[in-house]
């Protein structure tokens, strides 16, 4: 199980990669666009993580179910973006602005909101 717990945090780890590397790869352009890296890594990211609740659920671990829920639900809302915005030639600087601070808060949340300790 412990495994299995690994390669789904692995798996949910690329996803942000790939989520954020197709939105800093547009830094500098004028014309921003939802990319096929944003696309893909969103998706990986939230079924990943997803998974990754069911295992550990299964287990015997202590699952944090507001961070869990502050988490899906940041990134149901970025994943809902991409794809409401995935045929569009070009995205505003807001929208691509908001996509790259939820993708952030998502991070921030998984790294500074440490399980409570008993």
């Amino acid at each position: 199980m412990e495994t299995l717990r690994l390669i789904l945090l692995f798996v949910h780890v690329l996803g942000f990669a790939a989520l954020t590397g197709g939105l800093l790869v547009q830094r500098g352009s004028s014309a921003k666009q939802v990319n096929a890296a944003m696309r893909d890594g969103s998706g990986t990211a939230v079924v990943a993580g997803l998974l990754l609740v069911g295992v550990l659920e299964a287990g015997d671990a202590e699952v944090d179910h507001v961070k869990v829920a502050v988490k899906l639900v940041v990134g149901l809302v970025v994943l809902g973006l991409v794809m409401a915005n995935l045929r569009k030639p070009t995205i505003s600087q807001g929208l691509y602005l908001t996509l790259l601070a939820l993708t952030t808060l998502n991070i921030a949340v998984a790294v500074f909101w440490a399980p409570a300790h008993t």
